[in-house]
């Protein structure tokens, strides 16, 4: 996983999410997932051309079932883009790229 995308638990997730600064776009995902696998890549690139202007997080729902229950997270891999430490917008599935920037394109810093 790329030094540009954290790892979020149920223990720090709420911490990390209202303390940020920019923009977040949180990937709910789980390793036996194939969708979640073939979203992990894209995820890696946005990470990369955003860094610095947008924060990139991952949930493992396996690993941290509360926070997953408390989003409603009932597929993944789900895409959630919190500002300002709120939930602004969400899609589940596998979207390729361009598609998740343009969804997220107005929100970001």
């Amino acid at each position: 996983m790329s030094e540009n995308i954290v790892t979020l638990t149920d223990q720090d997730f709420t911490t990390r999410i209202q303390g940020a600064e920019l923009p977040v776009i949180v990937d709910f995902w789980a390793s036996w997932c194939g969708p979640c696998r073939m979203m992990a890549p894209v995820i890696e690139e946005i990470a990369q051309d955003y860094a610095g202007r947008m924060l990139v997080g991952k949930v493992n729902v396996d690993e941290n079932r509360q926070t997953a229950a408390s989003f409603g997270i009932t597929s993944i891999p789900t895409l959630v883009l919190f500002k300002d430490g709120k939930e602004v917008t969400r899609f589940m599935g596998f979207r390729p790229k361009e598609e998740i920037l343009r969804v997220f394109s107005e929100h970001l810093a």
